[in-house]
Parts: C-alpha cells; structure tokens; sequence
C-alpha cells in the first residue's frame, strides 16, 4: 500500500499559481501512473491530470489543460501540479492518487491509493 500526502494548498487570487505536492511512502513510485483529482463543495469528484509511471504519458481535464503541468520526481517519491492562471472555480480540495501501471487513467476506479487532500481557495 502506498500513503501518499499533499501539500501546497493555501488561499490564492485569480490569475495566482499554485504548486501542490504528493510525498508517497511505503512503495517506490515508479512503477504507478498518478493522478490528481478534485472535488469542490456539493459537487462530484473530478479528474484533472494524470502521469504515467515513466512520465512520458500525460493527460489532462479539458477545464485545466492549458494552465496545470503534473509532473513526477520518482528519485523523490513525488508528483506536482503546477497550476496557473486559477480561476475561481478550480476552488476544490485536492486529491492525489496512485495506481499500479496505469497510464493516464482518468478514472477514480484505477487508483487503489489516495492521499487526505488539500484545499485550494481561488477568491476573485
């Protein structure tokens, strides 16, 4: 089992950035695809970005695509989401999560591990 742990929320206004953070331990995480989700208040979990296990694979949530990078450090244990450009509505707590072998998994069913999340607050 992988305990993964964010970091980096925080309060931000629009058009700010945000650098989050995914420390994992237990397992090394080269040999699981990432991914970040969010779930905003009343509203259903969502994707927004995922990375293979090798980085060489990347996926996005159409809503993000042009202002998040993920990106992984696996000498470090750890996966980011560099967000630009935060409106409003990114408003959401943050969810990393790890699945074994997957690639670009946009789906919450492909990941068995999940961190306790991060709140990021864009005011306008």
């Amino acid at each position: 089992q992988v305990q993964l742990v964010e970091s980096g929320g925080g309060l931000v206004q629009a058009g700010g950035s945000l650098r989050l953070s995914c420390a994992a331990s237990g397992r090394t995480l080269s040999s699981y695809g990432m991914a970040w989700f969010r779930q905003a208040p009343g509203k259903e979990r969502e994707f927004v970005a995922a990375i293979s296990y090798s980085g060489r694979t990347t996926n996005y949530a159409r809503s993000v695509e042009d202002r998040f990078t993920i990106s992984r450090d696996n000498a470090k244990n750890t996966v980011y989401l560099q967000m630009n450009s935060l409106k409003p509505e990114d408003t959401a707590v943050y969810y990393c999560a790890a699945g074994f072998g997957v690639v670009g998994g946009t789906g919450g069913h492909n990941y068995g591990s999940w961190g306790q999340g991060t709140q990021v607050t864009v005011s306008s």
